[in-house]
């Protein structure tokens, strides 16, 4: 049976969180003097009033989960915060309900996809509270993915299973020690991240929203330009800082507490530096042979582009479409990389391609060998079965879902390609797609709302790894 007075207490409390997080855009309406205060006001109330109802419906002396509790727990506190995190939306200026909670999901899950348009004119308050979706987002993903996600073994992830992956009851304060590290690291890089975009040339507003949506590679800009409204010293920042959000945050933690640059001795954060300088290099040289562009303008905008889009961060500079076949089509490959586990970016992640090459070696050498015996090894742990089972899981399930997504929106009346892009930028929580109407120049405002509905959906399932969702729907799942 689901513990369903303890999922509903937890739920609460996440949602008393999130009231407390909708005083902040309160305090800047009231500083800029504008009208959205009602607005975040109505808000928390109905908010807390729901956490209030949440946590009194489910107070119990000791909460236990079990492993379909989590299941439940994880897709549940996803949906309800994002369902009530739309409210100030959905009352500024009239923003219909399906364009409120598409932005929100969107916000929410670091994916960046935007319906909004006017973002230079818009109140401060709404601003501040896109981008703070997107930083809660980004630090809610990395506790799941290094405390949640191994333990339920999800794609894979069990490769990276720490002390606080254990949710036994002797292993809690563990756990919560270990989130408070992550979180105070991700402060200090949030901040570190706000001095830096303003010493290249922000104002604090708006290096203030950048810092939160760069760390949480959320894309989310005060800009309808984004990113190419300011200095090409805010893009070397954003650079830099992409790449530390693309990073696994657990291994600036150790090597805080280790005193020593342990980020460097593992075999996945190698592997993405390598991928990420190799593409970079690649296609500045196409930019600089063939677009007629001064050779560090072209190390620049290929350097932001391609971790903007492998981090999945999502930020504008330039329509990369325009650069030719070339870049196109390695944009298009790149929109389902990602970068390293235990980060804030989606996507397939690198170390699910490093395994897979590891798995073929092994059945390479197999074959000139068929009596041999050969174990495959990932950052000094052995691939066993039930990794590999998991991993080819993932990879299925991944493109069923881009698939079901490409044809369902196919049905509400879009282009193929704005359908197979879009639902591949929204499983891999992108953000921009290829084509005329959600690529890096245009945004998600003019498509149909079903189609918005079926891409939230996408956003969600791509975020929480896909099998925490499908897990759901299995009918075994609620039998015992």
């Amino acid at each position: 049976m689901i513990n369903v007075k303890q999922l509903v207490f937890v739920i609460g409390i996440f949602l008393s969180i999130l009231t407390g997080f909708m005083l902040i855009p309160m305090v800047f309406a009231f500083i800029y003097n504008e009208e959205t205060i009602g607005d975040f006001i109505l808000s928390a109330l109905l908010t807390g009033s729901i956490a209030i109802f949440c946590i009194q419906s489910g107070r119990l002396r000791n909460i236990s989960l079990n492993i379909r509790d989590m299941f439940v727990l994880t897709s549940a506190t996803w949906l309800a915060v994002s369902f009530c995190a739309a409210l100030p939306f959905t009352l500024y200026h009239g923003i219909s309900y399906t364009d409120a909670f598409f932005e929100t999901m969107s916000g929410i899950t670091t994916t960046g996809s935007t319906v909004l348009s006017g973002l230079d004119s818009m109140d401060h308050s709404i601003l501040i509270w896109r981008s703070l979706l997107q930083w809660l987002g980004g630090i809610g993903f990395i506790v799941m993915a290094v405390a949640v996600l191994p333990f339920l073994n999800v794609g894979g992830m069990r490769l990276f299973r720490t002390e606080s992956s254990d949710w036994s009851e002797k292993s809690t304060p563990r756990t919560q020690h270990m989130a408070k590290y992550l979180f105070w690291v991700y402060c200090g890089l949030t901040l570190l991240c706000t001095l830096s975009y303003r010493l290249a040339g922000m104002n604090w507003f708006e290096a203030i929203n950048h810092a939160m949506t760069t760390l949480s590679t959320g894309g989310y800009s005060t800009s309808d330009s984004s990113m190419a409204h300011f200095s090409n010293a805010s893009h070397w920042v954003g650079v830099v800082f992409m790449l530390a959000g693309g990073l696994p945050l657990l291994m600036f933690v150790q090597s805080i507490q280790q005193r020593n640059i342990s980020i460097w001795n593992d075999q996945q954060v190698k592997g993405f530096l390598l991928f990420i300088f190799s593409v970079s290099f690649a296609i500045a040289i196409w930019l600089w042979l063939h677009q007629s562009v001064l050779f560090i303008d072209a190390l620049r905008l290929a350097s932001f582009n391609v971790i903007s889009v492998v981090t999945t961060t999502g930020f504008g500079l330039t329509d990369y479409q325009a650069w030719g076949a070339f870049a196109g089509t390695a944009f298009l490959f790149l929109m389902l990389i990602g970068s390293c586990s235990g980060s804030t970016s989606g996507g397939i992640k690198i170390f699910r391609f490093q395994i897979s090459m590891a798995i073929m070696r092994q059945q390479i050498k197999q074959q000139f060998h068929p009596n041999g015996i050969f174990k495959e090894t990932y950052n000094g742990h052995t691939v066993r079965e039930d990794i590999v089972r998991s991993l080819i899981t993932f990879f299925m399930l991944f493109f069923i879902v881009i698939l079901t997504l490409s044809m369902a929106l196919v049905l509400t009346g879009l282009d193929t390609v704005t359908s197979f892009t879009g639902a591949i930028t929204a499983v891999a929580n992108v953000g921009p797609g290829l084509g005329p109407i959600i690529g890096p120049a245009g945004n998600f405002a003019s498509i149909p709302d079903l189609a918005k509905w079926t891409l939230a959906i996408g956003m969600l399932l791509g975020r929480l790894e896909i099998l925490t969702v499908a897990v759901l729907f299995h009918p075994q799942f609620w039998r015992y």
